[in-house]
């Protein structure tokens, strides 16, 4: 009997074992697995992914200028991204490269180069309190995120916000997103990650009132390169008046964007540069700004300045400061 015991006590003990190895060694969800964010308009500026492109062959990848080399689930696992050139940041704090739970690690949507994505967002030239503050935001609801930075922040510490601000300000500001006006754009759809691709059966479309993002290299930007950037389309005419609204106001429209962000669109102290940010997340928070989307402490200052904002005064001032360079 006590023999009989004994047994049934270490096949529980190794059962758990196994179940709590399994969990352990369970890959992350790939960015293609996670659950789309409810479709809004306007559309180009809040992606929900209506397609994919097909799967890559599981041999592990390389970029040029990297000894290092990744197979596709290791590139798509959104706890652990692939870090192709570390010798040129400093070392980054636990939560950017390895994420736990709800909690996605930062480099993976933000990039190990904090440049991030155009569904993301670019996180270099940002003061560290800034990205603090913007955190607490997420976590208490004042900020409102249409896809995963509300379920994330609640997952991360304060101390793990805190390094991460730290680490990301420290990274140099680049061009990341080359700006060009055009009537006819190539066809594309929204796939993984909420990224616009060019359509591979090909074909050109009007570009009508949108902004059409897409990466200069495709295939680079599925393997998260931090060195291949986005081309971003806007109307012809757009920059031109984009600037007017943005550098005098447009005669009382708005309020010129320098007096808070500073020379050519910089960043001044605490407020962020919105130079050369990628011209749909620069849109997306003019969105969320005017519909109540964003509530933080700073959100008081923006309330004015697009109240009387039009859908076409938002494209137009959201290519031109995303022309601009950040450096």
């Amino acid at each position: 009997m006590r023999t009989r015991l004994w047994m049934l006590v270490i096949a529980a003990v190794a059962a758990a074992s196994a179940g709590l190895h399994s969990q352990q060694q369970q890959p992350a969800a790939p960015a293609s697995a996670l659950p789309s964010p409810p479709a809004r308009e306007p559309a180009w500026a809040f992606p929900v992914q209506a397609g994919s492109l097909p799967p890559e062959s599981p041999e592990p990848k390389s970029i040029e200028g990297s000894t290092k080399k990744y197979t596709p689930q290791e590139i798509d696992n959104l706890l652990s991204p692939p870090d192709w050139f570390p010798e040129a940041h400093k070392p980054a704090p636990g939560i950017v490269q390895k994420g736990h739970g709800a909690a996605l690690a930062c480099g993976s949507c933000h990039l190990m180069s904090g440049l991030g994505h155009p569904e993301s967002g670019d996180l270099t030239g940002f003061t560290a309190d800034y990205i603090v503050q913007q955190m607490l935001d997420f976590k208490a609801g004042t900020r409102k995120d249409y896809a995963r930075m509300n379920g994330i922040s609640k997952e991360v510490s304060d101390e793990e916000s805190r390094q991460a601000a730290e680490w990301f300000a420290s990274l140099p500001r680049k061009k990341w997103s080359r700006v060009v006006e055009a009537a006819m754009v190539p066809k594309t759809f929204v796939g993984q990650g909420r990224m616009r691709f060019v359509d591979p059966k090909g074909g050109m479309e009007p570009i009508g009132n949108r902004i059409i993002t897409v990466p200069e290299d495709q295939e680079k930007a599925r393997l998260r390169d931090p060195r291949s950037g986005f081309v971003s389309y806007v109307p012809p005419g757009s920059l031109s008046k984009g600037k007017a609204l943005v550098e005098t106001g447009a005669r009382g429209k708005t309020i010129a964007c320098n007096i808070c962000h500073g020379d050519g669109m910089k960043g001044l102290a605490n407020v962020p540069r919105i130079a050369g940010l990628h011209p749909i997340y620069v849109a997306r928070q003019l969105y969320l700004f005017k519909d109540g989307g964003r509530n933080g402490p700073d959100a008081a200052l923006m309330k004015k300045p697009v109240v009387q904002l039009t859908d076409e005064d938002i494209l137009n001032i959201s290519a031109y400061v995303g022309s601009l360079s950040p450096e």
